[in-house]
């Protein structure tokens, strides 16, 4: 077969596939629009690939050769360097969708139909609508009806295919940037303090923008949370650099405020240890107010994908970098970390463990006054018993003795250091106004520069220039004295009059401690220093607590804590104080001598406090007292109150005591304070039943016969 006889064969079918392309086009479709949605992936393939996108424009054409007039041929092309991946974001995709489900499209046009949708549920739901409101769907390789068989079925094929497509792209980019990442050649973007020199990435050369990134991480360091470093920066102005442009290592820096989004990444990136990491945190959309956005999960360093230590340059070492993690770790509120040292009443918070259940215990306030630390730990071990509370101030009285004591060699040490700290820090100051204050200067001169060069004659950009270099002199001018007051304020050097007063000051810790200068956050940041964590663990369920401190080096310390409880039976000497209330009842001592006596012995109640009247009287109206107080032999016709009143057919107690005070019954209360002993012999018991008959038959005035009790002989 010739040539040409071959082209003949493959124009005959082309025009064969048009003509069965056109019956498959009706009126109906005519009457409706032609839409010719284009799309790119990527706004590169945009710029380096202009020919698809000038064949997708060709379809327009295309839709006049099937028969639509050009001004009912509708060109979409708003997703032009946007990802098919996701129909949601397609502004374009979505409006299409609402033109076809509005009945107004008569045909869909696509370069391929993979243009339209990768995604199979994306791609399904619209052939699908296309398929209800009888819209075509038309591609470079025919026209498809989708309530057609056959079309429907090479219309799913299509969809399978071009997401099967979609998956080895991305598995053949991922395993790209992998290999590449793992030669420690990939860099999506440079973080702040770093620039792109010749593909290779090298620190700022910047003075200035090196010294704010060490500075930033030294205020790390001494503050301790990602928190304060940025409130820091927020309260004293300080801002970090921002290049423009980072492979431009003459480009503008943007001096400015940054987020706390921006200080934590900082914080967490491990190029500014020196590791090229690549997979250290995962990308991910999430929907906030109906509206998908960006969000980062930082991962922990096993999954990280690719590590190369001491690949790149660093401004703090590998170990310092641990450090960080393992401080933000414990600055977590998680139930497995300590927290940030906070603001309040509390010293401990985030240190104290259950001996029990080797839980963190939280922190619980009863009342303004009183906050204790809680265990909760029966909830996850599962267990009928509770564990214990512990009020605060008898725990951290305990811990802050201790510190004291331990700081108490180092004083002299720790004085000379805060000096030079002090000195160190405004040295710093100084260093970061000098090389603002240098910086002012060169924009100065550059404003200067740009105005002697323009022509005069252009007056236009001439007065532009001025105003610009005039800025830039008010700016170096109000910075040079802010500068100049800083350092008559706080000079790089103490004076020997401030140096003995900081000696003095903190050469005397406990008085440093007790300051009302010294906050409760400070407070909490120097025990943290010394003090890993504080294990509770009562004896039994007494009021006595075994308090274990775990200082920084692994050292231990055993200490015994009194804290109050809720009821006198945990008191471990609770036997021993009711024998004693019991001996000093029966010898005929009252309630307050009684509780003299109980604090003189070192005695004290369930809460912790001295006996007083009140509580010795609670403890002698308990059971067990009373039954020990009466226990004693009875001499011959004598009764107790409750004994008499059975006799008496079943009278109260209440009602006989009645009798005793109004003197129907003869009784004594034996000891003084004690309970009622009454005397009554056959003659007397016989009176006191006719007596409770007589009060029983509701006389009022009762015989006097009645109501004279028969005194008992002498002796008795």
């Amino acid at each position: 077969m010739s040539i040409i006889e071959t082209k003949s064969r493959v124009v005959a079918h082309k025009k064969l596939d048009r003509l069965v392309a056109c019956s498959k086009i009706s009126e109906d479709h005519l009457d409706r629009l032609a839409v010719v949605y284009l799309r790119q992936s990527s706004p590169h393939q945009v710029i380096q690939h202009p020919e698809s996108t000038a064949r997708q424009y060709a379809f327009a054409d295309r839709a006049v050769e099937y028969g639509w007039s050009r001004d009912r041929v509708l060109v979409i092309d708003e997703d032009l360097g946007r990802s098919s991946t996701n129909g949601e974001n397609r502004t374009g995709f979505q409006r299409l969708l609402g033109l076809v489900t509005a009945g107004q499209v008569g045909a869909a046009f696509g370069l391929e139909l993979s243009r339209l949708a990768r995604v199979s549920r994306e791609w399904h739901h619209l052939f699908e609508m296309c398929a209800v409101f009888g819209s075509l769907l038309i591609d470079d390789d025919g026209v498809y009806d989708p309530n057609h068989v056959n079309d429907r079925l090479v219309l799913g094929l299509k969809g399978m295919l071009s997401e099967m497509e979609l998956h080895m792209m991305k598995s053949r980019l991922e395993r790209g940037r992998l290999n590449k990442a793992q030669r420690g050649e990939l860099f999506h973007d440079i973080a702040t303090g770093y620039v792109l020199v010749s593909h290779k990435v090298e620190l700022d050369p910047d003075e200035q923008v090196r010294s704010a990134i060490h500075h930033f991480f030294d205020k790390f360091d001494d503050l301790g949370s990602a928190h304060s470093v940025y409130r820091d920066l927020v309260r004293t102005q300080n801002r970090l650099p921002f290049r423009r442009n980072k492979r431009d290592v003459q480009g503008q820096i943007d001096w400015r405020l940054p987020s706390y989004a921006t200080v934590y990444d900082m914080l967490r990136n491990p190029i500014y240890a020196g590791t090229y990491a690549y997979g250290w945190k995962h990308k991910y959309r999430k929907r906030i107010a109906g509206r998908n956005t960006i969000r980062h999960k930082y991962l922990p360093m096993e999954e990280w994908k690719a590590v190369l230590h001491d690949h790149l340059p660093a401004y703090i070492t590998w170990k310092r970098y641990l450090k960080n993690e393992e401080r933000l770790r414990q600055n977590r509120s998680w139930p497995d970390s300590p927290g940030p040292p906070r603001e309040g009443s509390t010293l401990l918070g985030g240190l104290v463990v259950c001996g029990n259940c080797d839980g963190r215990m939280y922190i619980s306030c009863s009342s303004a006054e009183a906050s204790y630390y809680h265990c909760n730990g029966y909830l996850k071990i599962e267990t009928d018993t509770t564990c214990h509370a512990v009020q605060t101030k008898y725990i951290d009285e305990l811990v802050a003795q201790q510190l004291l004591v331990a700081l108490e060699p180092a004083s002299l040490e720790l004085s000379l250091q805060v000096v030079g700290d002090v000195e160190r820090e405004r040295k710093r100051q100084s260093e970061c106004f000098r090389q603002a204050l240098e910086r002012a200067r060169y924009e100065c001169q550059r404003a200067e520069r740009q105005y002697t060069a323009v022509e005069p004659e252009n007056r236009l950009v001439a007065r532009t220039l001025e105003q610009r270099w005039e800025e830039a002199l008010s700016k170096e001018r109000d910075l040079r004295e802010e500068y100049e007051r800083f350092l008559r304020e706080q000079p790089t050097r103490l004076t020997n009059e401030a140096r003995e007063h900081l000696l003095s000051l903190a050469s005397d810790v406990p008085a440093l401690w007790k300051s009302e200068k010294t906050t409760m956050k400070d407070r909490q940041e120097i025990v943290r220093c010394l003090v890993e964590q504080v294990v509770l663990r009562p004896q039994g369920n007494s009021e006595r607590v075994d308090v274990t401190i775990g200082w920084a080096g692994g050292f231990q310390s055993e200490h015994e804590i009194v804290r109050p409880v809720g009821r006198y039976e945990q008191l471990h000497d609770f036997d021993r104080i009711i024998a004693t209330v019991v001996d000093l009842r029966r010898r005929g001592l009252q309630s307050v001598e009684i509780a003299d006596k109980l604090n003189a012995e070192g005695y004290s109640t369930a809460q912790m406090r001295p006996f007083n009247e009140g509580n010795v009287w609670a403890l002698v109206g308990r059971k067990v007292v009373r039954e020990q107080i009466n226990d004693r032999q009875l001499g011959p016709h004598e009764w107790n109150v409750g004994d008499l009143a059975s006799e008496l057919s079943g009278m109260s107690t209440k009602k006989l005591k009645e009798w005793v005070r109004r003197g129907w019954a003869t009784a004594v209360q034996r000891p003084v304070g004690g309970p009622w002993i009454l005397w009554a012999d056959e003659e007397e018991l016989a009176r006191l039943q006719e007596l409770a008959a007589c009060s029983a038959s509701g006389v009022r005035r009762h015989p006097l016969h009645l109501t004279t009790p028969k005194q008992p002989p002498r002796g008795s």
